[in-house]
């Protein structure tokens, strides 16, 4: 059985999985272009993403473990095969994620690109702090992430509320409304974070009227998909300033092209799609990997954890 882990980190991947594994051929390619000679033959495919040029070219591909909690990146190519078992790592982004979104809402309220831009000149400026403290935030996609992002929002006091496509008690989570409520719901808050997948039904979901009916003082913050915003219609409400300002991990393009105006606007935060990174991903993939990969040689293929249907 041959493994192709295709990743920066695909060389800590393989030492891993050669000493656990040893009956395992693991091929490690830290660039599509290394890839190429591995492809044609690998049984087993670790990424998070993968060209369709390349995708064509998987001739034995049998799984793909995914290293995302969403695999649309995976499911949106052509070539992809029905009979290839795919599965994601979700259930292990929890911690960084919920981190980044307090990191963002921190940013936002203290205004801390400003205090960076001020030690690079030296001046000293001094205003007082907007406060987390007993604000109401709304949670867009409450699943292991938003509950993350929930807890620690909770340890500042404030308001949490949840959307989803179904009502349901979530720890946490004070009131938790389906998303015919959305409009009413961004009127009402503080913060507005979302983590929602980049499936069909969420596309553009966050449009002129919704952006419109938020807060002056509200700020908005995306670290889930990009595909999700409607970017022209949020670039115009930042630019009009008729919310306080956003904070975004995620795009419709990635990278974010040069010409975008997001690159410009003094109220807005970019983040190039690290929101789910952190310094133990290789250990919280593998916690994953390692179980569906004795699975799947012992041959118990239908009870592959977070198996996806495609």
């Amino acid at each position: 059985m041959k493994v192709l882990v295709l990743n920066h980190d695909a060389e800590e991947y393989k030492e891993i999985l050669t000493a656990k594994f040893p009956s395992l051929t693991v091929y490690a390619a830290a660039t599509e272009e290394e890839a190429v000679p591995f492809i044609e033959e690998a049984d087993i495919l670790t990424t998070i993403r993968i060209s369709d040029d390349l995708m064509k070219k998987a001739r034995s591909l049998k799984w793909i473990q995914a290293m995302t909690t969403g695999t649309d990146y995976i499911t949106k190519l052509p070539s992809l095969r029905k009979e290839v078992l795919l599965t994601s790592t979700r259930g292990i982004h929890g911690p960084q994620m919920s981190e980044m979104a307090v990191l963002l809402m921190i940013a936002l309220s203290r205004d801390f690109p400003k205090i960076i831009q001020n030690q690079s000149q030296k001046k000293w400026e001094r205003w007082p702090a907007k406060l987390l403290w007993k604000k109401k935030v709304a949670i867009m996609g409450v699943g292991i992430i938003g509950e993350a992002i929930a807890q620690k929002c909770k340890v500042f006091d404030m308001k949490v509320i949840g959307l989803g496509h179904v009502a349901r008690e979530v720890p946490n989570v004070d009131h938790f409304y389906t998303l015919d409520k959305l409009h009413d719901v961004m009127a009402e808050v503080d913060y507005f974070i979302c983590v929602a997948p980049g499936t069909p039904e969420y596309e553009k979901m966050l449009g002129k009227e919704a952006f419109e009916r938020m807060k002056p003082t509200a700020y908005f913050i995306n670290i889930g998909r990009g595909e999700v915003v409607d970017e022209e219609a949020l670039i115009r409400v930042l630019m009009e300033k008729k919310i306080a300002g956003a904070a975004l991990d995620t795009f419709w393009e990635e990278p974010l092209p040069p010409d975008s105006p997001l690159w410009e606007l003094e109220n807005t935060i970019i983040t190039p799609h690290v929101g789910g990174m952190s310094d133990i991903y290789v250990e919280q993939v593998m916690a994953i990997f390692e179980e569906n990969l004795r699975r799947f040689l012992r041959g118990e293929r239908d009870t592959l954890l977070n198996l996806v249907q495609h």
